[in-house]
């Protein structure tokens, strides 16, 4: 099993992260939809915006990491697509990153904004370094807008891994499915 990807296909840990990575956006997504509709009375009320901002923190040193380690390593290649598709495909990959380093920044602003810091997990505290009135509300704003323009850009990626795979008949999905585990190299 490879760690690092190649040129022909992605290792263990880009596999990992992006397979826990996908599942991590939708369960934040899905459990900041579910939270803003609890009341004041429900035994949620307080615990699910903890998880979601204790995962959240986690998600963001998920990213960082990512980010760096799809610098530092090769990209597999993605001569099988057309020239208009590796544009779009680098326009959607390297795009996540921007919109998901806002959407976090949004979350811990909205996390912060009374001034007390965020504790992940009981683990350890992220400090609130960014206070200001009315930051709560913009930022919840933002928040919601761009949760809905990852979750929108996660199933153009999705259709398009499909597309490639079903009617392109290439290998761009079996790639990352099978990821480290393929007979490839």
């Amino acid at each position: 099993m490879r760690i690092t990807d190649t040129k022909s296909s992605w290792g263990a840990v880009t596999w990992v992260l992006h397979w826990v990575m996908f599942v991590a956006m939708v369960a934040l997504f899905a459990l900041g939809l579910w939270m803003t509709g609890l009341d004041y009375y429900s035994p949620w009320y307080t615990a699910a915006p903890d998880i979601h901002r204790s995962a959240g923190m986690l998600f963001l040193f998920a990213l960082v990491f990512r980010l760096v380690w799809r610098v530092l390593n090769p990209k597999p290649s993605d001569a099988e697509l057309s020239a208009m598709e590796r544009v779009t495909s680098k326009v959607v990959h390297w795009g996540f990153y921007p919109l998901l380093f806002a959407l976090l920044i949004s979350g811990y602003l909205i996390s912060t904004a009374d001034g007390k810091p965020i504790s992940v997990f009981g683990w350890f505290d992220v400090p609130a370094t960014l206070t200001g009135a009315g930051q709560e509300s913009t930022s919840g704003t933002i928040h919601m807008v761009l949760a809905w323009a990852a979750m929108g850009l996660v199933a153009v990626h999705a259709l398009a891994a499909i597309k490639h795979h079903v009617w392109d008949k290439s290998h761009i999905l079996t790639r990352m499915w099978s990821g480290p585990f393929s007979k490839s190299d």
